[in-house]
Protein backbone atom coordinates (compact mmCIF):
# COMPACT_ATOMS: atom_id res chain seq x y z
CA UNK A 1 0.00 0.00 0.00
CA UNK A 2 1.61 3.66 -0.94
CA UNK A 3 1.11 5.57 1.89
CA UNK A 4 3.49 8.43 0.64
CA UNK A 5 2.34 11.86 0.61
CA UNK A 6 0.90 13.50 -2.34
CA UNK A 7 2.32 16.98 -2.96
CA UNK A 8 2.13 19.45 -5.93
CA UNK A 9 4.43 21.84 -7.06
CA UNK A 10 2.72 24.63 -8.45
CA UNK A 11 3.99 24.97 -12.11
CA UNK A 12 3.20 28.81 -12.49
CA UNK A 13 6.20 29.37 -14.54
CA UNK A 14 8.29 31.15 -11.91
CA UNK A 15 10.28 28.81 -10.15
CA UNK A 16 12.63 25.86 -9.82
CA UNK A 17 10.29 23.07 -10.43
CA UNK A 18 12.58 20.32 -10.96
CA UNK A 19 15.27 20.99 -7.94
CA UNK A 20 11.73 21.17 -5.72
CA UNK A 21 10.66 17.66 -7.05
CA UNK A 22 13.60 16.39 -6.81
CA UNK A 23 14.46 17.10 -3.33
CA UNK A 24 10.46 16.33 -1.96
CA UNK A 25 11.02 13.38 -3.68
CA UNK A 26 14.19 12.33 -1.51
CA UNK A 27 12.22 12.65 1.47
CA UNK A 28 9.76 10.45 0.25
CA UNK A 29 6.86 12.49 -1.39
CA UNK A 30 4.98 11.43 -4.21
CA UNK A 31 5.35 14.66 -6.63
CA UNK A 32 4.25 16.20 -9.26
CA UNK A 33 4.67 19.30 -11.08
CA UNK A 34 1.20 21.12 -12.55
CA UNK A 35 -0.56 23.83 -12.54
CA UNK A 36 -3.80 21.96 -13.09
CA UNK A 37 -6.28 23.27 -10.16
CA UNK A 38 -8.40 20.08 -9.44
CA UNK A 39 -4.58 18.35 -8.49
CA UNK A 40 -3.36 20.99 -7.08
CA UNK A 41 -6.28 21.49 -4.76
CA UNK A 42 -6.95 17.74 -3.85
CA UNK A 43 -3.03 17.46 -2.86
CA UNK A 44 -1.93 16.41 0.58
CA UNK A 45 0.62 19.09 0.41
CA UNK A 46 1.22 22.30 -2.27
CA UNK A 47 4.39 23.91 -2.92
CA UNK A 48 5.22 27.14 -4.30
CA UNK A 49 8.34 28.27 -5.73
CA UNK A 50 9.26 31.71 -6.70
CA UNK A 51 12.12 33.19 -8.34
CA UNK A 52 12.55 36.49 -10.28
CA UNK A 53 10.66 39.67 -9.51
CA UNK A 54 7.61 39.80 -7.40
CA UNK A 55 5.27 41.88 -9.87
CA UNK A 56 6.04 38.73 -12.78
CA UNK A 57 5.32 36.63 -9.77
CA UNK A 58 2.19 37.59 -8.82
CA UNK A 59 1.04 38.28 -12.27
CA UNK A 60 1.68 34.73 -13.50
CA UNK A 61 0.60 33.28 -10.07
CA UNK A 62 -2.98 34.45 -10.56
CA UNK A 63 -2.78 33.66 -14.70
CA UNK A 64 -2.09 30.21 -12.93
CA UNK A 65 -5.44 30.84 -10.96
CA UNK A 66 -2.73 29.85 -7.94
CA UNK A 67 -4.06 32.87 -5.59
CA UNK A 68 -7.29 31.25 -5.83
CA UNK A 69 -5.49 27.85 -5.42
CA UNK A 70 -3.53 28.91 -2.22
CA UNK A 71 -6.46 30.41 -1.01
CA UNK A 72 -9.08 28.15 -1.11
CA UNK A 73 -6.70 25.24 0.67
CA UNK A 74 -5.70 27.83 3.12
CA UNK A 75 -9.40 28.71 4.05
CA UNK A 76 -9.49 24.50 4.59
CA UNK A 77 -6.39 24.14 6.92
CA UNK A 78 -4.82 22.20 3.63
CA UNK A 79 -0.74 22.59 4.02
CA UNK A 80 0.67 25.02 1.63
CA UNK A 81 4.21 26.22 1.59
CA UNK A 82 6.01 28.76 -0.41
CA UNK A 83 9.62 29.22 -1.05
CA UNK A 84 11.91 32.18 -1.84
CA UNK A 85 9.75 34.27 -4.03
CA UNK A 86 6.82 32.31 -3.40
CA UNK A 87 7.53 33.29 0.55
CA UNK A 88 7.31 36.90 -0.43
CA UNK A 89 4.40 37.16 -2.73
CA UNK A 90 2.18 36.07 0.49
CA UNK A 91 2.79 39.39 2.19
CA UNK A 92 0.76 42.04 1.45
CA UNK A 93 2.94 44.12 -1.45
CA UNK A 94 6.25 44.38 -2.39
CA UNK A 95 8.17 47.14 -3.85
CA UNK A 96 10.82 46.78 -6.05
CA UNK A 97 12.55 49.97 -8.43
CA UNK A 98 9.82 52.09 -6.41
CA UNK A 99 7.09 49.90 -8.08
CA UNK A 100 4.50 49.31 -5.25
CA UNK A 101 2.61 45.29 -6.25
CA UNK A 102 -0.01 43.54 -4.15
CA UNK A 103 0.88 40.29 -2.70
CA UNK A 104 -2.04 37.84 -1.52
CA UNK A 105 -1.98 39.49 2.28
CA UNK A 106 -2.00 36.18 3.92
CA UNK A 107 0.47 38.11 6.38
CA UNK A 108 1.03 41.59 6.87
CA UNK A 109 4.25 43.31 5.28
CA UNK A 110 6.15 44.79 2.52
CA UNK A 111 8.85 43.21 0.50
CA UNK A 112 11.37 45.86 0.11
CA UNK A 113 15.34 45.55 -1.20
CA UNK A 114 17.42 44.41 1.43
CA UNK A 115 20.10 47.25 3.02
CA UNK A 116 23.63 45.30 2.65
CA UNK A 117 26.88 45.84 1.61
CA UNK A 118 26.55 43.04 -0.77
CA UNK A 119 23.94 42.13 -3.10
CA UNK A 120 22.25 40.43 -3.76
CA UNK A 121 22.38 38.39 -0.62
CA UNK A 122 23.81 34.43 -2.38
CA UNK A 123 25.32 31.88 -0.61
CA UNK A 124 25.11 30.12 2.90
CA UNK A 125 24.07 32.00 6.07
CA UNK A 126 22.33 31.18 9.54
CA UNK A 127 19.24 31.52 10.83
CA UNK A 128 17.72 32.29 14.17
CA UNK A 129 14.06 29.68 14.57
CA UNK A 130 12.62 30.18 17.19
CA UNK A 131 11.60 27.39 20.68
CA UNK A 132 9.65 25.25 19.86
CA UNK A 133 10.06 25.76 15.81
CA UNK A 134 8.39 22.70 14.11
CA UNK A 135 9.97 23.33 10.57
CA UNK A 136 13.70 23.55 11.89
CA UNK A 137 12.95 20.19 14.24
CA UNK A 138 16.06 18.10 14.52
CA UNK A 139 18.59 20.81 12.52
CA UNK A 140 21.44 21.14 14.33
CA UNK A 141 21.85 24.90 15.81
CA UNK A 142 24.26 26.88 13.56
CA UNK A 143 22.98 24.84 10.47
CA UNK A 144 23.26 27.25 6.75
CA UNK A 145 20.91 27.20 4.29
CA UNK A 146 21.20 28.59 0.89
CA UNK A 147 19.70 31.93 0.10
CA UNK A 148 19.46 33.73 -2.94
CA UNK A 149 17.72 37.32 -2.93
CA UNK A 150 18.07 40.97 -2.96
CA UNK A 151 14.41 41.47 -1.85
CA UNK A 152 13.16 41.03 2.17
CA UNK A 153 10.76 41.28 4.83
CA UNK A 154 12.35 43.53 7.72
CA UNK A 155 9.45 44.23 9.81
CA UNK A 156 7.04 41.56 11.23
CA UNK A 157 4.07 43.02 12.93
CA UNK A 158 1.48 40.41 12.78
CA UNK A 159 -0.53 40.20 15.85
CA UNK A 160 -2.71 37.14 16.82
CA UNK A 161 -5.50 38.99 18.78
CA UNK A 162 -7.36 35.70 19.79
CA UNK A 163 -5.02 33.81 22.69
CA UNK A 164 -6.62 30.54 21.48
CA UNK A 165 -4.83 30.94 18.29
CA UNK A 166 -1.26 29.83 18.20
CA UNK A 167 1.18 32.93 17.07
CA UNK A 168 2.54 32.29 14.19
CA UNK A 169 6.78 31.05 14.40
CA UNK A 170 9.18 33.20 12.72
CA UNK A 171 12.67 32.75 11.91
CA UNK A 172 15.32 35.48 11.21
CA UNK A 173 18.47 36.02 9.44
CA UNK A 174 21.07 38.73 9.08
CA UNK A 175 22.26 39.88 5.79
CA UNK A 176 23.44 43.86 5.87
CA UNK A 177 20.14 44.09 8.41
CA UNK A 178 17.78 41.38 10.06
CA UNK A 179 14.95 39.95 7.79
CA UNK A 180 12.59 37.13 7.89
CA UNK A 181 13.96 33.90 6.98
CA UNK A 182 10.70 31.44 7.33
CA UNK A 183 7.33 31.53 8.59
CA UNK A 184 5.25 29.05 10.51
CA UNK A 185 1.84 29.69 10.29
CA UNK A 186 -0.64 26.74 10.70
CA UNK A 187 -1.49 25.61 7.72
CA UNK A 188 1.06 27.97 5.80
CA UNK A 189 4.52 27.79 5.99
CA UNK A 190 7.18 29.47 4.15
CA UNK A 191 11.24 29.70 3.82
CA UNK A 192 13.24 32.57 1.91
CA UNK A 193 15.96 30.46 1.77
CA UNK A 194 15.85 27.25 -0.59
CA UNK A 195 15.32 24.27 1.60
CA UNK A 196 15.53 22.13 -2.00
CA UNK A 197 19.00 23.54 -2.49
CA UNK A 198 20.31 22.90 1.45
CA UNK A 199 21.23 19.61 1.16
CA UNK A 200 20.73 17.58 4.27
CA UNK A 201 19.62 20.14 6.11
CA UNK A 202 17.33 21.00 3.74
CA UNK A 203 15.71 18.10 3.59
CA UNK A 204 15.24 17.70 7.15
CA UNK A 205 12.68 20.56 6.91
CA UNK A 206 11.05 18.93 3.83
CA UNK A 207 10.72 15.85 5.86
CA UNK A 208 9.61 18.23 8.67
CA UNK A 209 6.96 19.94 6.34
CA UNK A 210 5.28 15.88 5.43
CA UNK A 211 4.77 15.39 8.81
CA UNK A 212 2.30 17.59 9.59
CA UNK A 213 -0.31 16.37 6.63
Amino acid sequence: MNTAKKVVVLDYGFGNVRSAERALARVGADVEITRDYDTAMNADGLLVPGVGAFSACMAGLKEARGDWIIGRRLSGGRPVMGICVGMQILFARGVEHGVETEGLDEWPGTVGPLKAPVIPHMGWNTVEPPEGSELFAGVDPGERFYFVHSYAVTDWSLETANPALRAPAVTWSTHGERFVAAVENGALWATQFHPEKSGDAGAQLLSNWLKTF
